[in-house]
């Protein structure tokens, strides 16, 4: 391009030599002046926004987020079918996915689905082992595969899809599934080892049972109606599983009453008149007899044991989540405010060969990701987070390197970097995997109105927390900000200048990002053009000169003040109050209640001015939300149990007397988690409430037998040893199956194990001890109440004298 200055309009331009020009001026005029005269043209990339580096190089980094009504896995499948079109297109071009949620999710699944099956294969197992009988086996165990069918409908019309957590709910109930099938059959061969026709059996064998075994199903499925109601993020999580389990249950009771029989009096034959047992309790009579002699002290004993895991309660500690270990390892930088991109970069390379060097035979990946997260065109924001980095150390799925000793290995590196901060975030919950969620898990906020007050406080609320053993990377919301200058107008003297505000920013703007001047069409693609000045430093910005009106130039220092100042890096307000966080990661193995009555002694030695407050947030939030709905939920779900026994027998006694059943299941849950090193989370509260509806089955039906023996006019003690005995094969069966087809739950292994083995382990150790009890505790108690009891009262022979 050429510049002619006189063809703009110049005075010497345009006047003649006759008006008073010179023939030197006019040739002046003509000369051309060429852009590479007066400016250096170069044709370079623009200035990044972030720097992404994958595996010691620099690439280009691209999140993919998908909207909230689609399925994550079939949106990650859609995303890889483009990816792979795209490797096609630019076949000289590396493209390789680093991070997809929905590995984690299908192998969750996947995960799900096999310890399902072998849950029930094992059911079918100790069904084999009780009853020693192919036909009879498979014809119980053809109640899982119609159950499950059955609920798969259900669930197509409750608009459930297919994943963790729904197909957990079936994982939980398949040991359910049989239990109803195998009182039935029990009950059938009951009836064929009296002497009566198949066709008799099978109907005599469901009807009597059939009350009994629809009210232990109801009691189940009501202790999930509260969990389908609940907010926040436990209702979010369970509402689904929820819904799951009580279709597997409700198919599973149709199964028992119309499908069982009818197979029972079709496919077994004459041969199938006994129904041998390999399990026997010889002395069961016997010690039940002496019990019921001593009921006052079986029920003593049982508040005392009831008591005793009440008392150890506290020391099982609690938690939002289970935590649980991943192959990967995130590393959150922070270089002085202020620190350019490409500093940062130098630092982020250094320590990217270090980790090479050190541990580049079990690292899959090293993920780099210089200054902000997104492609912000904002230069504030720019500028914000140019001197942060973060790394993502992704290990080999065998690789057995301990992660705290890579952790202690960088922290050696980086003490020797000034003004470097460094942060490690290893111990990330369950539910953080599943959703990506990245907060720290402790944040404490200081609610008041003066940011200077609340900075200071902000500093003794982190030396405090920092002197604590349990956290690491301790950080306030309100560090020192970046620099930057202020320009403060005079006002009166930029007015005698003819300059306004708008005018002396807008030409700040020029001078230091410069003028967009068009396109540049070249090799079919078109390259913004930018005309700027060379860079200033504060002391040359003060002698920059602005244009005035009336062909005047201004120093900026004439008409302003350059003030250097840090700027925040934001104002948090909550309840219109501002507010300042300090955030800290876990780095002990204690029980984050634990961990969090620890922050609350510290943050009471600290004095507050008035107005001020303090308040832990994050996930200690999240816990005690959680917590309360809960509490509530199993409350009603035993209110709700209660109803509906009560409904069942037509009696105020009796459900009172069966509900005993739940705080003795409630010991075995604690205790077993407290062996495990287990603390109570959402997830095992779960499996507390599921308890509430499962382990009353049991006496159900055992107390349903003593009435049933009851009005057939036998004493109270007969009527209660004989129930017993009749009751034990069934209950014993059904409690095994439901604890093994947890076992595989239980055990915790595959992706996602830690988000369900604390409700297994819960529902595994609540059924232990509520069967062992239901066998002693429960006959004591039902012969305690006896007198209280409309069949006592109106002539029963057992009426004690």
């Amino acid at each position: 391009p050429q510049f002619f200055p006189g063809a703009g309009g110049s005075d010497a331009a345009s006047r003649s030599p006759e008006e008073g020009a010179s023939p030197t001026d006019a040739a002046v005029s003509r000369t051309p002046i060429y852009l590479r005269q007066v400016a250096t043209v170069r044709h370079v990339l623009s200035a990044p926004e972030n720097i992404v580096r994958l595996d010691g190089r620099r690439c280009i980094g691209l999140e993919i987020f998908k909207e909230a009504r689609f399925n994550t896995i079939d949106a990650s499948a859609s995303a890889h079918q483009q990816l792979a079109a795209l490797r096609r297109a630019l076949p000289g071009y590396q493209i390789e996915v680093i991070q997809d949620q929905a590995r984690f999710i299908e192998a969750a699944v996947s995960e799900v689905e096999k310890t399902g099956l072998v849950g029930i294969f094992l059911a079918v197992l100790v069904l084999y082992v009780f009853l020693r009988r192919v036909g009879v086996t498979a014809v119980i165990s053809i109640a899982i595969p119609i159950s499950i069918v059955a609920t798969f409908n259900l669930m197509y019309f409750g608009d459930l899809s297919l994943n963790l957590m729904t197909l957990g709910g079936l994982a939980l109930g398949a040991g359910m599934l049989i239990d109803n099938a195998i009182v039935v059959v029990e009950n059938i061969f009951r009836y064929l080892e009296e002497g009566k026709s198949l066709s008799e059996a099978a109907v005599l064998g469901a009807g009597e049972v059939g009350g009994a075994i629809t009210s232990s199903t109801l009691t189940t499925i009501v202790v999930f109606l509260p969990i389908v109601y609940l907010h926040g993020a436990a209702g979010e999580l369970f509402r689904e599983q929820a819904w799951t389990v009580a279709f597997s249950l409700l198919s599973s009771l149709f199964v028992a009453l119309v499908v069982i029989p009818m197979l029972c009096s079709r496919l077994l034959g004459r041969g199938s008149r006994t129904l041998p047992v390999t399990v026997h309790f010889p002395r069961y009579a016997a010690l039940l007899g002496a019990l019921l002699g001593r009921r006052i002290v079986v029920l003593l004993a049982a508040a005392a044991l009831v008591a005793g895991a009440a008392a150890l309660l506290p020391s099982l500690g609690s938690e939002f989540m289970p935590r649980t270990d991943q192959s990967e390892l995130t590393l959150q930088l922070s270089l002085p405010e202020g620190t350019s991109l490409e500093r940062t970069e130098g630092a982020v390379r250094n320590l990217e060969a270090f980790i090479a060097q050190n541990f580049g035979d079990h690292a899959r990946h090293i993920y780099s990701r210089v200054g902000p997260a997104g492609g912000s065109a904002v230069a504030g924001d720019v500028l914000l987070d140019e001197n942060s980095a973060v790394i993502y150390l992704l290990f080999e799925p065998e690789s057995q390197l301990s992660q705290p000793l890579v952790i202690e290995t960088l922290s050696r590196e980086l003490e020797g970097i000034p003004g470097l901060t460094a942060q490690f975030l290893l111990q990330q919950t369950a539910l953080e995997t599943s959703l990506g969620l990245t907060t720290a898990p402790l944040v404490v906020e200081i609610r008041g109105r003066e940011l200077d007050v609340l900075a200071g406080l902000a500093i003794q609320v982190r030396e405090r927390l920092a002197r604590l053993e349990e956290l690491a990377g301790v950080e306030t919301s309100l560090e020192a900000g970046r620099p930057e200058i202020n320009v403060e107008v005079d006002r009166t003297v930029a007015a005698q200048f003819s300059l306004d505000i708008d005018a002396i920013g807008t030409q700040l703007e020029d001078l230091l990002s410069g003028r967009s001047a068009g396109q540049l069409q070249r090799r079919g693609g078109a390259s913004d053009i930018v005309i700027r000045r060379p860079r200033l430093s504060v002391q040359e910005l003060g002698s920059a000169l602005f244009e005035a009106p009336e062909g005047h130039r201004v120093r900026l220092d004439q008409v302003a003040r350059l003030v250097p100042a840090v700027s925040l890096r934001a104002i948090a307000r909550n309840n219109q109050m501002r507010v300042a966080s300090v955030s800290a990661h876990l780095d002990s193995d204690l029980p984050f209640d634990q961990i969090a009555a620890h922050v609350d002694r510290e943050l009471a030695a600290i004095p507050l001015p008035p107005e001020y407050g303090f308040a832990i947030t994050g996930e200690e939030k999240l816990r005690q939300e959680a917590f309360d709905n809960l509490r509530f939920a199993l409350l009603l779900a035993v209110v709700l149990v209660y109803m509906v026994m009560a409904a069942q027998f037509e009696s105020l006694v009796h459900p009172f007397v069966i509900l005993l059943t739940i705080p003795m299941a409630g010991v075995g849950a604690v205790l077993l988690l407290l062996l495990l090193a287990m603390p109570l989370n959402v997830m095992s509260f779960i499996g507390v409430i599921m308890l509430a509806g499962i382990a009353v089955n049991d006496s159900i039906i055992l107390v349903d037998r003593i009435n049933q023996n009851r009005r057939g006019r036998q004493p109270l003690e007969a009527a209660i040893l004989n129930a017993a005995q009749s009751r034990i094969r069934p209950i014993a069966m059904t409690s095994l199956t439901t604890m093994l087809a947890l076992l595989p739950l239980a055990l915790g292994i595959g992706e996602g194990s830690a988000l369900r083995a604390p409700m297994a382990v819960a529902v595994i150790g609540g059924l232990v001890t509520s069967t062992a009890l239901t066998l002693v505790v429960i006959p004591c108690v039902y012969h305690l109440f006896a007198r209280l009891d409309r069949l006592d009262r109106l002539g029963d022979p057992g009426r004690l004298t």
